[in-house]
């Protein structure tokens, strides 16, 4: 299962595995509280998309556009985060303020869609 989670908020044992997949770390938190197993900073939109969006909501549908079209380079990473979710829950963090329209949700849809699409060919 992949989750989506704001870092923060309390982490949990139902979190699984913690990915943070923020470019930049999130102001005051500590990386004791923070609970991270994993910081992929790689997988994050590049710094000109996300100053480009800046979380404005008439930019969603484009900024997701955009986002898969990086996240076309960033198999090996998108790679990892599969076979953890094989193993068990995987929680992508992100710091944004805003929790329905940020990088985490657009990638956790992305995996779900290229995941299945991946499951539909075999």
């Amino acid at each position: 299962m992949l989750k989506v989670k704001r870092i923060y908020d309390k982490p949990s044992r139902d979190d699984g595995m913690r990915i943070l997949v923020d470019r930049l770390w999130p102001r005051g938190v500590s990386r004791e509280a923070a609970r991270l197993d994993l910081w992929l900073k790689d997988i994050a939109p590049s710094d000109g998309l996300r100053k480009w969006y800046g979380h404005d909501p008439e930019k969603w549908p484009e900024f997701k556009e955009r986002y898969t079209a990086e996240l076309a380079d960033k198999q090996e990473s998108l790679e990892e985060i599969r076979a953890l979710e094989r193993q068990g829950t995987v929680t992508l963090l992100f710091s944004s303020k805003e929790e329905k329209l940020n990088n985490a949700v657009a990638l956790r849809e992305f995996i779900a869609k290229s995941t299945k699409e991946r499951r539909g060919r075999k």
